[in-house]
């Protein structure tokens, strides 16, 4: 199961709005790393992609990908976190 914090919704959000103004069939994509997991940009999901809800908006996920989506600073850099953790503080924003 993935879950995501509110910080990290807010800014998956916000990157799937601004890339579905120039691709209204444009979503958010979370796929593992070396180093957690990637959001990139896609207008179909990858083979066993799961269509999941954050918030307001669906986007897909990469099979067996679970645990927390968070947020570090610097840069709104997206990481992923076991369950249960603790979310992290949002700066300023």
């Amino acid at each position: 199961m993935i879950e995501f914090t509110d910080w990290a919704t807010d800014i998956l959000n916000r990157s799937q709005e601004a890339a579905r103004r120039f691709n209204p069939r444009a979503k958010v994509r979370l796929a593992r790393t070396p180093s957690g997991v990637q959001a990139m940009l896609t207008e179909e999901p990858a083979d066993g992609d799961e269509a999941v809800r954050a918030g307001d908006m669906t986007l897909y996920v990469e099979r067996g990908l679970v645990g927390l989506v968070d947020v570090e600073e610097p840069h709104d850099r997206l990481v992923l976190r076991p369950h249960g953790s603790v979310p992290n503080v949002r700066g300023d924003h």
